[in-house]
């Protein structure tokens, strides 16, 4: 699909602050209101827009502490549909929040999200596993997220640089 060069503009502006109101996408892109709306329904019905978000520091709610672990999944291509199949049977587990073709060692990534190390761990050995084109699976936990999405995750942002003068 070829987009315009205002319609890439305004989705590089709602990409990075989805909460940025029409009449000031408007403005940004120098186009009438009624044309940027346009141009933002036509994002949202070919799905270049997909949906609007928020990032959310769990870390920093106190009862609202889980575990997010980085599965590493080796699987077995089958004849005609490659990797779609096994990946549509991952994605619809409630638990997986994305998925990712990938190149290197692995055939996919998985993201999933439990409240314990343990739902973690039944996830993998009960589901992932137990999937026919599924051969290993290496998992790795989060300890701590700095960056997510180009949102720092810091409880602060000062410019640490020393300045240098001539």
């Amino acid at each position: 699909m070829i987009l315009t060069e205002k319609e890439i503009e305004i989705a590089e502006i709602l990409e990075k602050n989805a909460r940025v109101s029409d009449e000031d996408i408007a403005k940004m892109v120098n186009e009438s209101l009624e044309s940027t709306k346009q141009m933002i329904q036509k994002l949202e019905e070919m799905n270049v827009v997909v949906r609007y978000t928020s990032i959310v520091d769990w870390s920093k709610v106190e009862g609202h502490e889980g575990v997010t672990a980085m599965i590493d999944v080796k699987v077995t291509p089958k004849r005609g549909v490659g990797f779609d199949e096994v990946a549509q049977r991952i994605y619809r587990f409630k638990e997986v929040k994305s998925l990712y073709l990938m190149s290197g060692a692995y055939d996919l990534s998985v993201i999933i999200e439990g409240k314990s190390m343990n739902e973690v761990a039944r996830f993998v050995s009960e589901k992932l596993s137990t999937i026919d084109s599924v051969i290993s699976t290496t998992t790795h936990f989060i300890l701590k997220q700095y960056k997510h999405d180009g949102t720092i995750f810091a409880p602060n942002d000062d410019d640490k640089r020393i300045v240098v003068s001539p």
